[in-house]
Formats: C-alpha cells, sequence, structure tokens
C-alpha cells in the first residue's frame, strides 16, 4: 500500500457518527477527503490554480455538487442514461456551500478555485446536503490552498420541541423548524431554513444551538489537517501590487466628493450618474501612463473609496443612500388581477423593485416530477423567479436558469409554503411565477410580497398572508459602531456586512436567509436585526393588505374547478376499467380530467372541469361505480346506447351496467331497423320494465315513455307455452319430405293446364 490514511471522528450523539478520511482517494487534487456517515459516503476535492489572470481583482471560486444514481443503486433517466446539468436540488446544495465558503477566503487571492462534491453512496435516512460544508471545508483544510478557515455546515430542526443536529429524513417529517447554518469557530456566516411561524428568540436558539456542533466539526477537521501535517501551512502567492502613493492621492482626491453625492438621496440612476461623473473628472487628471498601466490599481482604490464613504454615512450620519433612516422603509404601492387572462395576477411594487407575480391552477396531471438519484417524488407547489437583464438596465444573452434564480425562486417558496391550505381545502396543483420587472435590493422579498397576492387575487384559502424584508448590516470593526438597516438597497447589500432575508406572517416567521461578509457577528446583533426586521415585515403586510385584505371567496370564473372524491380501494380498479377504457369515457362524456391514486388503501379521484355541470356529471358516473346503485324496476333512467344488434339495442342503465331495449319496446309503431330510431352513442330515456329470468339481462322499454297512440290496440300477447291447436302440425314435418310435395305458386303441372 502506498498511501497512508488519516480518519477523524464526529460523534452527533444517539450513536451517528460522522468519519472524515484523507489519503487514500484522488490525491492529484489538491485536497481530498472522504465524508461518511451511516451509508453516506460524500467525496470532496479542491483544486486552485497556481497562475492568475493580471486583471483578475476576485475570486473566481466554483461550487460544484453533483449526486451520482449509482450511489442509490438507479438508473438516470433520460434517454441516454446518464447523469446530464443538475438539478435544482443539487444546485440549491452548491449554493449553500458556496455562501458559506467564499467569504473565508483571503481578499486578495484572486487564483481560480474549484471544490467538487460528490456523492458516493446514498443512505435512504442520512441527508447528504447537511455533510456537504463540511466535505467542502474539510478537502481545503488538508490542501495548501489559502483558506481562513475552517467552517462547518450543519441541519438543525425542532422535533416535538427538542432540536436535533442532522436528523434522520424520516425525523424531519415531523419538524416544525428546518434550517441549515454554517459558520466557523467563532461565528455564523450563513443560515437559510424554513418553519412554521416561529418566534425571533427560538430562532436563535436553534442557530446557537447548531453552533455547538459546529464547532465540534470544526475541531475534528483542525485535528485531521494536523494529522497530515498540512495545518497552517499554505502556499505563497502575490496576486496583488500596491502603489500606495498613488492610493493615497485616489483618497484624498475622491472621499469628500463621493460622500457628498452619497447624502444627496438621489435615485439608482441618478446616484450611479453622480458617482460616475466624479470618477471620470478624477481619471482626467491623471496621465495615459497611469490610465493604462495602473487600471487594476485604480479601479480597487476608487472602489475602496466609495465603499468608505458610503459605510461612514451610515455610520457618522443614520443616512442612507436614497435619504431613508435605518429603520424606514421605501414607498410601496400594489395592485391585484392585474392580468385577466390569469388564475390570479398582482404586483408588488417597493421602491425600485418591482415584481409582477402570476398564478396558475391546475390538476394533479400538472404535478411536478421530481426524478433525481435520492428522491421521486411529485410536488404540487411550484414557484419560479425569473431575474430578466433589462431589470437593472443591463444588455445580457439569456442563457437559461441561473443558480441565482434558483435559490431566490426556492426562498420564496419556502417562506410561501406553510400558509397554503391543505389539499382538502384546495385540491390544485399551484404555480407562481415571479417576473423581476425592476431590481434594487430585495427582490426575492418582492416574490413573497406578490406571491401572497397573487394566491389571494386566485381564491386560494391561505391560512395567513406572508411578508418579507431584507436586512443589512454596517460594522466598523475599529470603534465597534453598527447600524442594522431595514429594507436594504442593492448598493448597501454589495457594501456592507450582511444580506438577512426574513419572511413571516402576523404570529412568526415562516423562512430567513442569511448571509454574513464579516467575523464576529454576535447573537445580540443577530437578536437587535430580527427584531428590526419583525416590525419592518408587519409594516409592509400592512401596506399590501391595502389592496386585497383577504382572499377571494371563490376562484376567477375561467380557473378550472376542482372537486376531490374518496372511494373504496377496490373501485379504482372498475374505475379505471381494462386499458383506462371506463375513465376514458367518462372523461370524453363529461368533458373532464380525472385522476386516481391509491393513498392507505383508499381511492382518491380529482375531477377537473371548466363548468359545475360537468364535474357534476362525472361525479354522478364515478359514484354510480363506486357505490352502485340498485336497478329498480318501474324506474325511469337516462343512458347511452352502447350498440345496435338487429334485434335491439344495448344500453348503459348505470355505469358498468347494460340493459336491453328491443325492438319492439322502441315505439309503439312498428319499427322495422333500430338505427331508424337511435344512433350509437346517443343519449336515450327508457324505463326499466324488467328482467329475463334466464340471462339476469334487464329489459327496457323506450315506448313505455311515450304516449300511447289514440286507438291503440295492443295484439294479445301469446303464450310460448301453450300454442293452442295447430292441426296436424304436431307430426314431424321431416317424415314426408321425400315424397313428391308437387308444383308451389304457378309452376302447374300439364294436366293441371290442360
Amino acid at each position: 500500500m502506498n498511501y497512508t490514511v488519516h480518519n477523524q471522528t464526529i460523534d452527533l450523539g444517539n450513536g451517528r457518527e460522522i468519519t472524515l478520511e484523507t489519503g487514500k482517494l484522488a490525491k492529484q487534487a489538491h485536497g481530498s477527503v472522504v465524508v461518511r456517515c451511516g451509508d453516506t459516503m460524500l467525496l470532496a476535492t479542491a483544486v486552485s490554480s497556481h497562475e492568475v489572470r493580471d486583471d483578475m481583482d476576485f475570486l473566481p471560486l466554483t461550487v460544484d455538487y453533483r449526486e451520482k444514481y449509482a450511489a442509490a443503486g438507479r438508473f438516470p433517466g433520460g434517454f441516454f442514461k446518464r447523469e446530464a446539468r443538475p438539478s435544482d436540488t443539487e444546485v440549491l446544495v452548491m449554493r449553500l456551500v458556496d455562501r458559506a465558503l467564499r467569504p473565508t477566503f483571503p481578499s486578495d487571492y484572486h487564483a481560480g478555485t474549484q471544490v467538487m462534491i460528490q456523492l458516493m453512496s446514498a443512505d435512504a435516512e442520512v441527508l447528504p446536503d447537511s455533510l456537504a460544508g463540511l466535505a467542502a471545508s474539510a478537502c481545503l483544510a488538508v490542501s495548501d490552498i489559502p483558506f481562513d478557515g475552517p467552517i462547518s455546515e450543519v441541519r438543525v430542526a425542532r422535533i416535538d420541541g427538542a432540536f436535533v443536529i442532522n436528523p434522520h429524513r424520516t425525523e424531519l417529517e415531523s419538524a416544525d423548524m428546518d434550517m441549515m447554518v454554517a459558520g466557523s469557530m467563532d461565528s455564523i456566516v450563513m443560515v437559510e431554513g424554513e418553519m412554521a411561524e416561529v418566534s425571533e428568540d427560538e430562532m436563535v436558539d436553534a442557530i446557537e444551538a447548531a453552533h455547538k456542533a459546529i464547532q465540534a466539526q470544526c475541531e475534528a477537521q483542525i485535528a485531521l489537517a494536523k494529522s497530515t501535517g498540512h495545518y497552517g501551512v499554505q502556499r505563497e502567492y502575490s496576486h496583488e501590487n500596491h502603489d500606495e502613493d498613488l492610493r493615497s492621492r485616489v483618497n484624498e482626491a475622491l472621499t469628500e466628493p463621493f460622500y457628498k453625492a452619497a447624502q444627496e438621496g438621489k435615485s439608482k440612476e441618478e446616484r450611479k450618474a453622480s458617482f460616475k461623473s466624479i470618477k471620470d473628472s478624477f481619471m482626467e487628471t491623471l496621465s495615459d501612463e497611469e490610465r493604462s498601466e495602473k487600471a487594476f490599481m485604480l479601479r480597487q482604490y476608487i472602489s475602496a473609496v466609495q465603499k468608505k464613504a458610503i459605510r461612514d454615512l451610515l455610520l457618522n450620519e443614520d443616512t442612507r443612500l436614497d435619504g431613508r433612516k435605518p429603520t424606514d422603509i421605501r414607498s410601496i404601492w400594489t395592485e391585484v388581477d392585474y392580468l385577466p387572462g390569469t388564475h390570479g395576477s398582482s404586483i408588488f411594487t417597493r421602491g425600485e423593485t418591482q415584481s409582477l407575480t402570476t398564478l396558475t391552477l391546475g390538476t394533479k396531471l400538472d404535478e411536478q416530477l421530481i426524478d433525481g438519484a435520492l428522491v421521486r417524488k411529485t410536488e404540487k407547489f411550484l414557484l419560479h423567479y425569473n431575474f430578466p437583464p433589462f431589470s437593472t438596465g443591463e444588455e445580457r444573452p439569456l442563457r437559461g436558469t441561473s443558480r441565482r434564480e434558483v435559490g431566490h425562486g426556492n426562498l420564496a417558496l419556502r417562506a410561501l409554503k406553510p400558509i397554503l391550505p391543505a389539499v382538502e381545502d384546495c385540491p390544485y396543483t399551484i404555480r407562481l411565477v415571479s417576473e423581476i420587472l425592476e431590481s434594487n435590493g430585495s427582490s426575492s422579498m418582492a416574490t413573497v410580497c406578490a406571491g401572497t397576492l397573487a394566491l389571494m387575487d386566485g381564491g386560494i384559502p391561505i391560512k395567513a398572508p406572508v411578508s418579507g424584508i431584507a436586512m443589512g448590516l454596517i460594522t466598523d470593526k475599529d470603534s465597534g459602531k453598527y447600524v442594522v438597516l431595514s429594507d436594504i438597497l442593492g448598493d448597501e447589500d454589495h457594501l456592507g456586512d450582511m444580506d438577512f432575508k426574513v419572511t413571516g406572517t402576523e404570529k412568526g416567521i415562516t423562512a430567513c436567509q442569511m448571509d454574513i461578509k464579516i467575523k464576529g457577528l454576535s447573537f445580540q446583533q443577530l437578536r437587535e436585526a430580527l427584531e428590526q426586521a419583525r416590525e419592518g415585515r408587519h409594516h409592509i403586510r400592512r401596506e399590501m393588505l391595502h389592496s386585497l385584505p383577504e382572499p377571494r371567496a371563490d376562484y376567477k370564473d375561467h380557473a378550472p374547478r376542482i372537486v376531490a372524491l374518496q372511494v373504496p380501494g377496490e373501485s379504482i380498479g372498475p374505475i379505471i376499467g381494462p386499458g383506462g377504457k371506463i375513465i376514458q369515457e367518462i372523461q370524453a362524456d363529461t368533458e373532464t380530467v380525472i385522476s386516481i391514486e391509491d393513498v392507505d388503501g383508499k381511492g382518491i379521484v380529482e375531477i377537473s372541469a371548466s363548468n359545475k355541470s360537468a364535474i357534476e356529471a362525472a361525479v354522478a358516473k364515478i359514484k354510480a361505480i363506486a357505490f352502485p346503485p340498485t336497478v329498480e324496476i318501474g324506474e325511469e333512467y337516462e343512458g347511452k346506447v352502447k350498440s345496435i344488434m338487429p334485434y335491439g339495442a344495448f344500453v348503459e342503465v348505470i355505469p358498468g351496467q347494460d340493459g336491453l331495449l328491443h325492438v319492439s319496446e322502441l315505439d309503439w309503431k312498428r319499427v322495422d331497423r333500430v338505427e331508424d330510431i337511435l344512433k350509437e352513442g346517443e343519449v336515450v330515456k327508457f324505463k326499466v320494465v324488467g328482467r329475463d329470468d334466464k340471462t339476469g339481462k334487464i329489459k327496457l322499454s323506450r315506448k313505455a315513455l311515450l304516449p300511447k297512440p289514440e286507438g291503440y290496440v295492443e295484439r294479445p300477447e301469446r303464450s310460448r307455452g301453450d300454442r293452442g291447436d295447430r292441426g296436424d302440425r304436431g307430426r314431424d314435418p321431416r317424415s314426408d319430405r321425400g315424397r313428391d310435395r308437387g308444383p308451389r305458386g304457378d309452376q302447374q303441372s300439364s294436366s293441371d293446364s290442360e
């Protein structure tokens, strides 16, 4: 064996543990670790280039997470039977890890860096996303890549009132809090999760519980790195050259102009123009040589001065770029029922951020199939977020859904999911689509607000309206001063130290997402931010409800109508029929869409149509099969002609039961051809007049419902048992067949004609 394996074990409690292993796999990567919990195994690798582009002034970090179908003993779907583009689930895990890792690299490190995490073995109970952040950090910890870690990432859930770290999949089903928390030994760097209307204090308690587990996992990574000899050993790099004289000139020339421009409280475009004018004026004072040879440094120095001017304005004067105070919310206007052709629509505008959100209602057939390596299920609630370039006044090609769009849409979905009605109260598949038409801060929170209004406009009986707000933070490390900002602008997000999104109802929080760009965020600052966010959320919700205070009493006229019906499990087969024949006939006859599934031994039938009468007709047919009525002799019915024979027609009396309408029972007058009266597929009214004693067939009569013609004399019915004296017909008719019977008709013999 030409390798040395190093291991560390982390105790999760309740007999569960995580093992870290390095030295066996992927040894040519700059860092490689296998993380195992139960039968779930992740391979994480890190590679960073030694060469850097001259004009690179940021860290080009790429985080990839992929779930191999073989890990779960499954074949990929599709024609090629090969893993293709990442699923939304994989993209969301990438974002979780990326957001936690990115702040931990040195600000002057600009080498291309790639972290890859692969699910190699799957345990049905162990969720791999709660291990991905740990795996990514561990492979960096055992490498020489400059990294100010370690960090880790855990899932914390509240189950039966107790916080559980990295719960099993089945345990998570009963949780009222589900959060992913990332942090270092001394601070929290990322939070994302959903919860059932919990308080701010409960949320902080959960984060504190998660941080204790994170600290233990960071200690294990340090021990692993020390065992390999890589702890504290990082490659040397020099990605930036500086000109302190030029830096000083930039600071002296631009600090005051940028500060004054930030004070003016202008709009986004006006402010951008002011800053550009100041920058251009300064650049004109430089020589052509300086502008060309020191462009990289100039870009950094000017950006740093602008950032400091804006931050100082907030810290010193409590004044923001648009003139607001820290707790002020931008002006809000809303509108519902804006798009007449949709099932629900709304516009939510807050400052220079605007979302136009639509609601579409569908049937069970419209549910989203999730077919991943670990999970195969369907989703009844979909939310899609679109961020076109014109929303920020930019031009760029459209290249499919970005990771950011997937992430923002998922956050809004998690925010709204807890307030959706039960399936019994709303059987629809629901799709919300948020089109961001303008963006200057917290477009995901605008999506939450617009989504709430669109649901209400569409008549969805939500439990409570949800509003959302994005909070920011500006800190000064030297003085210890800080200010918490409500409803942040795009620039305040970019230049600030925190982006903390919080959504909730009047009762409590439903979802959150927090990214921290600094070390040392205290739990006191976190609690203050949450309390300020609560007041902001309540204000936004009150403004929203001016347009529509409660959900509409009914769905839109053009929205599909859906009825859910429960039938015995043994009725599923008869309703479907051989090859789906019966259910297809019902759908065609009633112009409805019907789906049926087995749930715990019971059949759940979902019927959708554009009008009430069609649904009623379909319900009647399904109930007749599931709860078959008895055909009563003497009662009148209506049914479809199933087939026509020379002697009559077979007509459906009730679903699954046909009767014979004899030709003699079609009309009081003689009918020579059944087709003269009936056509196949026609619906006819009739009366049940009896049953055949031998066959049990139901006998029907149409003429019994028709008025009897005046003077009609009914032919006496002849008995089949006693047909009277018929002369010598009692003899064997075949007995004289051999004798000469003489000529018939006009064929007379010659003797007769003579």
